[in-house]
């Protein structure tokens, strides 16, 4: 039963679709368990570059079927766009398949994301918009609409009514919008469901049957850990549970059948959106990441936060996630600095701090602590083995593996597909 979770560690855009991408053409599925099209990934294949959103990565491995698990919440007009996009470029995307117990984003949902963002104003999250949250929302309130619920009109206009019921109330009388006419939602979505037919499965059985029959499947998550709806920097996170244990109730998979859990690691951190990040730079060493690393969401078009590695977030994701692998990522984008900051613990209040604090306000007024390591100025972007890098860049990688808490498995050396070390195999 070879399943892996492949993970964020960070706070999301380390590099997943590239990892996911280079075990795609030695596993059999590769699944998203959660999230929705605010999750990107960036796939470089030869010279070609791909942009998923909502896409398993696996659907660019010919060989390997991609799945969209129940715990995902799907667009259809992105889903759509997107495996058109992908459709023109010659990917054949046939063998995708879409749990029917997945959550529709309906456009009501987008609409309450959006006018619910301004008027916080200020104390707004740092959503996407794309009407994840209330979709969610709506799931655990029980008026969400499945995939499967597209084919039976009648339950469709029933769940729809009870959800606009109270939005409508809202929107009218809250924040002074038209109320949204039932019927027109129930046509909207109606028009996807001939479309969406072919790729409808009971994906729970469908991967449980895959491993009892020893295929090999990869569960990738979206975001990141420390955007864990419960063990991330709350409320600055997504509405879903990225971390390891997203997998097995997004996927319908028992955890006794994972056997791997591989966290992807930045070699220096980054952050979209609202929230506290304790080595966040604000000179040119963050505008230098930002610019060689092109350091822009995939999905929102944001320039993204960018500061030093931070090895209290990596060991408390190998806690949160049992991580039994790193692969780190972006390491190329460091050369040339003299010196490198490593943030090893945190200041709050006076005190040294080597764990994540649990509490909102501690982890807001920390204070990184770091330890310089010496940087190195050759390119290492067509190294194929450890010993090809140069000693300082093998150290530095020896040192966050030693803070991190798990073995680094693989190094990202250059955004291609080829551009990877591999010191041990993930299968």
């Amino acid at each position: 039963m070879p399943a892996l979770v492949l993970l964020g560690a960070q706070w999301g855009d380390e590099g997943k679709g590239k990892a996911t991408d280079l075990l795609g053409g030695s596993v059999d599925y590769v699944v998203r368990y959660q999230g929705g099209n605010n999750a990107g990934h960036t796939v470089v294949v030869g010279d070609q570059k791909y942009a998923l959103h909502l896409l398993p990565s696996g659907i660019l491995s010919p060989g390997c079927t991609p799945v969209i698990g129940n715990g995902v919440v799907v667009d259809p007009s992105v889903l759509f766009s997107e495996l058109s996009g992908l459709n023109e470029r010659g990917v054949d995307t046939s063998k995708l398949l879409i749990s029917g117990n997945a959550h529709i984003i309906t456009p009501y949902n987008v609409t309450v994301d959006k006018v619910t963002e301004r008027f916080l104003g200020k104390r707004k999250i740092g959503t996407t918009g794309r009407g994840i949250g209330p979709t969610y929302a709506d799931k655990i309130n029980r008026v969400g609409i499945r995939v499967q619920d597209l084919y039976d009109e009648s339950i469709l206009t029933q769940k729809v009514e009870a959800a606009l019921d109270v939005k409508n109330q809202m929107l009218t009388k809250l924040y002074n919008r038209r109320a949204i006419a039932v019927d027109q939602v129930v046509e909207e979505l109606l028009g996807y469901a001939d479309k969406l037919a072919p790729y409808v499965a009971d994906t729970v059985l469908v991967l449980n049957q895959a491993l009892d029959d020893d295929k090999v499947v990869l569960f990738e998550g979206g975001q990141g850990t420390l955007l864990d709806i419960d063990h991330g920097t709350y409320p600055f996170v997504t509405s879903s549970n990225p971390t390891a244990g997203g997998a097995c109730t997004g996927a319908g998979v028992g955890p006794t059948k994972i056997s791997r859990v591989i966290g992807i690691l930045k070699a220096y951190t980054t952050r979209v959106g609202a929230g506290p990040f304790p080595t966040e730079l604000f000179d040119e060493d963050g505008e230098a990441l930002r610019r060689i690393g092109g350091e822009r969401g995939v999905t929102t078009g944001r320039d993204r936060r960018c500061g030093w590695f931070d090895a209290v977030i990596a060991r408390y994701a190998t806690r949160v996630n049992g991580l039994t692998d790193f692969f780190l990522t972006k390491l190329d984008v460091l050369t040339g600095w003299e010196q490198i900051p490593v943030c090893v613990a945190y200041e709050i209040d006076g005190k040294r701090v080597e764990e994540l604090p649990y509490s909102q306000s501690d982890f807001h007024h920390a204070k990184p602590v770091y330890e310089m390591l010496p940087g190195w100025s050759e390119d290492i972007s067509k190294a194929k083995s450890f010993s090809e890098l140069p000693k300082n860049a093998q150290a530095y990688v020896k040192a966050l593996e030693e803070m991190s808490g798990a073995p680094i498995s693989a190094i990202g050396v250059g955004p291609g597909r080829d551009e990877t070390i591999e010191i041990n195999s993930f299968l």
